[in-house]
């Protein structure tokens, strides 16, 4: 019944970082740069997803790609829990199972320009002064 399941598309932000754990196990860590939609006021608000795959081929594609490429990524959101018992930090990742390099759409593309016209007035009714 419950699910953890994952879809951006979005830019890599920078290069990948990768570490290789005690466990022998390569931790590869990027974040993910995923616009919002317009704000009221004209800017256009990102928010930057940190992202983390154990996947060897997952890892590869990512490496592969530039900073500001499109990729679209699929996985779950995490909650880790780091530090001492007496100074926890909790810090949040969405584990990637899976990536693809996705076509960039142009940053304005000419058919999401809308232009605005005004109605054409509406007709007043005027009363005569009751008298």
């Amino acid at each position: 019944m419950d699910r953890n399941e994952v879809v951006l598309v979005g830019r890599l932000s920078a290069a990948p970082e990768e570490r290789t754990l005690p466990s022998g196990d390569t931790l590869t860590k990027w974040r993910i740069i995923v616009r919002r939609r317009r704000h009221r006021r004209g800017g256009t608000l990102t928010d930057s997803i940190p992202c983390v795959t154990f996947d060897a081929d997952t890892a590869a594609l990512i490496r592969n790609l530039k900073p500001r490429d499109p990729v679209e990524i699929t996985g779950a959101f995490r909650c880790r829990v780091h530090g001492p018992s007496g100074a926890k930090v909790w810090s949040y990742e969405v584990e990637v199972a899976g990536a693809k390099a996705v076509e960039a759409e142009p940053v304005d593309p000419p058919d999401s320009i809308v232009t605005l016209t005004s109605p054409p007035p509406r007709p007043v009714i005027y009363f005569a002064e009751a008298g």
